[in-house]
């Protein structure tokens, strides 16, 4: 096969050059730019309030005002622990002008998993909501750990002054009391101000934007310093696959924003476009759908589960979605019959991409126009470097034909782990960084995933990779979710699992599932159970979730081996 570099210069079908570089500009500097461009143009509906690019960019600029008043610094961290509301896009942006470094702090977290990300980061103030689901854990975490100030909104604040009104009478109950402490400051008190200071000098390719939590390539959490030029320059890439940038541009914006991929792809996308955000909260489906047809939105970024949610909620049937251009699916392996079964019911094209934390996240697209390989995450988006390392010493190719790890470079590559060297040596091969992804490249240059390194099942040294099994389960029509695991085996190591949930009105069991799966699976490959559940695991954004399996698994083998060491010890 020709060099992926002669196949990108050649046959790139994205609608700029796959070579195209991207000047260093920071995130201040982006948000300014998209104001003075749009001051009138809709930055935001939140709840059928609007607010134009002028509007919030004043807010924006209190924000920063705000904060260095209060003694922030460049390079101090400011946490958001919010979701997604105008009081996030404020402070996000304020807090860069403001030369702080920006920690994402997902509104799920306990008080322990707060205040460890909290230490870890280093973060002095965090803003929140007063709302109880978030308030009283925010307390918790500044009266027993290193945090200094809390800056507080209410959603209230946020809505139409009608909609504010309702929501102090009827969800009063869900809004928890503000105490009196000179550590808790007022969201409206932070930005009464005039927003006339001066803004932080940026040097947007060294100067880090945000910390960044992942389990990342190597397992355990830790920050990926994401800097000014990282962000900046994915977000321009994510415009730069769009063949109609100068289109009417209004996406829904519903995955959280604390996730880089929403991150990315419906914030800064967006901002750095002019466009408008259709800003929820959380996930619902039926207001997603009532958002699409209220806004005539022209874009829907989701994960798998997200999609298929949509699928199965009965106002599917009498929504518009002729507005809808193209829909971004990330996160997770798209199964062909959700990406089918959404085209056929919405006629928006539904595109699948691939990215990492580490890399800001976008580093492979399919094209919104032309060919689309169902199956594969695309060519790489402009700017980006790929290439295949033995998946043992990534130092080498992998034996030709053979699948490999896949290696990424480019300007959204984070800059390394937050004060951790050791990580960063394992991550980078030069200026390559390590994903922890098995894939091919193939002859058109677009990439396919075959498996995750470490879910990679070892079955009497063979290795059997999850996804294959998962995409035999798939194409049964009685299964709407599969996740394959290892379980231990005495004899062989590990063998195979399956856990499945199903098809509204399907009527089989896991035997069966069994019985039909195993003749199309090579020896080693069979499962040993096909276990029928209500519900998969998922993480923060939707994802299937393997691990809360793997662990219930484990947990299954000790206490069984606990109960036979307990019954012999009996017999003896």
């Amino acid at each position: 096969m020709e060099s992926v570099e002669k196949i990108l210069t050649d046959a790139y079908r994205h609608p700029t050059r796959w070579d195209q570089t991207f000047p260093p500009l920071s995130m201040g500097q982006m948000v300014t730019d998209s104001a003075k461009a749009h001051p009138d143009a809709h930055m935001i509906d939140f709840m059928g309030r609007k607010y134009s690019y002028g509007e919030m960019y004043a807010k924006i600029r209190r924000i920063a005002c705000g904060l260095q008043a209060m003694g922030v610094r460049k390079g101090d961290r400011v946490g958001l622990y919010l979701p997604n509301t105008p009081h996030y896009v404020a402070a996000y942006y304020g807090a860069l002008m403001a030369g702080a470094i920006v920690v994402n702090f997902s509104p799920l977290y306990t008080a322990a998993e707060l205040e460890h990300q909290v230490e870890d980061s280093g973060t002095k103030i965090l803003f929140t909501l007063s709302a109880k689901a978030l308030l009283p854990t925010a307390i918790e975490v500044l009266e027993h750990s290193s945090l200094e100030k809390l800056v507080v909104g209410s959603v209230a604040e946020a809505l139409s002054p009608v909609k504010s009104l309702l929501f102090r009478w009827f969800k009063a109950a869900e809004t928890a009391h503000l105490p009196d402490d000179p550590r808790i400051i007022r969201y409206d008190r932070l930005i009464a101000n005039a927003g006339e200071c001066a803004v932080a000098e940026i040097d947007p390719v060294n100067d880090i934007a945000l910390l960044q939590y992942t389990g990342g390539t190597t397992g355990t959490p830790k920050g990926a310093m994401l800097t000014h030029q990282n962000l900046t320059a994915n977000a321009r890439q994510a415009q730069a696959i769009d063949p109609h940038p100068n289109e009417e541009d209004r996406i829904i914006a519903v995955l959280p924003f604390f996730h880089v991929f929403a991150n990315t792809c419906t914030l800064n996308r967006t901002v750095v476009n002019g466009g408008e955000m259709v800003m929820l909260p959380r996930f619902d489906a039926a207001q997603v759908l009532a958002a699409v047809q209220r806004t005539r939105a022209t874009s829907l970024p989701g994960v798998p589960t997200m999609y298929q949610a949509l699928l199965d909620h009965p106002a599917i049937r009498n929504v518009d979605f002729s507005s809808l251009r193209a829909c971004i699916s990330g996160g997770a392996p798209l199964p062909l019959e959700v990406k089918q079964k959404f085209e056929a019911a919405t006629g928006a094209r539904l595109i699948e991409g691939y990215g990492l934390t580490e890399t800001s996240p976008i580093v492979c697209a399919n094209p919104y126009e032309g060919l689309n390989k169902t199956g594969t995450v695309g060519q790489p988006v402009p700017g980006t470097h790929v290439k295949l390392v033995d998946r043992e010493d990534p130092t080498k190719p992998p034996l030709q034909g053979e699948p490999g790890e896949l290696l990424f470079a480019g300007p959204q590559i984070m800059k390394g782990y937050w004060n951790r060297p050791d990580a960063d040596a394992e991550v980078f091969v030069g200026e390559y960084v390590r994903t922890g992804d098995v894939g091919i490249i193939d002859e058109d240059g677009y990439v396919k995933i075959v498996d995750r390194l470490k879910d990679m099942i070892a079955v009497g040294g063979f290795k059997v990779f999850p996804s294959q099994v998962e995409a035999i389960l798939y194409h049964n029509p009685a299964v709407k979710e599969a996740l394959v695991i290892g379980v231990p085996d005495r004899y062989r190591g590990e063998q195979p699992k399956a856990f499945v949930t199903l098809n509204e009105g399907a009527e089989i069991d896991g035997p069966a599932l069994k019985e039909w799966l195993n003749p199309q699976l090579g020896k080693h490959e069979r499962v040993c159970e096909v276990e029928v559940r209500l519900n998969l695991p998922k993480t923060l954004v939707g994802k299937l979730s393997r691990k809360e399996l793997v662990a219930e698994e484990r947990a299954k083998v000790e206490a069984a081996r606990e109960e036979a060491s307990v019954e012999t010890g009996t017999a003896a």
